[in-house]
């Protein structure tokens, strides 16, 4: 690998052990084996370094978890499928603990960094259409309203579910209590959907 490639895979190195705040521009460079000049020549500074580690790492989640769902199948009963599928990703929360602890932390620090904003702001509309296909289990989908609404919907999903699983993954919610939820509120919101019975665990 290059000086930049290099860089970036230190980054992600450092980010998932370290964590955001506490990753230090010397600490990349030396867990990439480059000076620490390479990062302000490659990627300008070490926070815009970090987003794009940041990035990667979940474009990789994704990709792997993504053929984790393929294998599911679309001919899978919708309702086991949607509960197969967050179980699923309960279990790579588990293999990615780093990641998501991350994530948190960036969140926190979003308000005092405009440009970690603006590049995670950037990628909002291609992170919900890819939601959108992974849970369908399909390649890819249309960039249409309705595929926008159906990504944004697990993207609250997904977020909601990663914080109480950081904060206390015996207590986040399995992929069929998921689904007692989603029958809960289709009831009480969309006329004619029924409640159906309790959801055993």
């Amino acid at each position: 690998m290059g000086n930049r490639e290099d860089l970036l895979a230190g980054a992600k190195r450092c980010l998932l052990e370290k964590g955001y705040g506490r990753t230090t521009a010397r600490d990349i460079a030396s867990a990439a084996g480059v000076s620490l000049a390479a990062i302000g020549y490659h990627y300008g500074s070490k926070d815009a370094l970090l987003t794009q580690a940041m990035m990667e790492a979940l474009g990789e989640w994704g990709d792997e978890l993504g053929r984790v769902l393929a294998e599911l199948g679309e001919e899978t009963d919708p309702q086991e499928r949607f509960v197969a599928a967050w179980d699923k990703v309960l279990e790579s929360f588990v293999e990615h603990r780093g990641l998501w602890s991350v994530q948190i932390e960036i969140l926190a620090q979003m308000e005092h960094a405009p440009e970690l904003r603006a590049m995670l702001g950037g990628v909002q509309k291609e992170a919900r259409l890819g939601l959108s296909a992974m849970f369908q289990g399909v390649p890819e989908v249309p960039d249409t309203p309705d595929e926008l609404a159906r990504g944004a919907f697990y993207q609250a999903l997904l977020a909601g579910l990663a914080s109480q699983w950081v904060i206390s993954p015996e207590l986040a919610p399995s992929g069929r209590e998921f689904l007692q939820g989603l029958r809960l509120v289709g009831a009480s919101v969309l006329p004619g959907a029924g409640a159906g019975s309790a959801v055993s665990s």
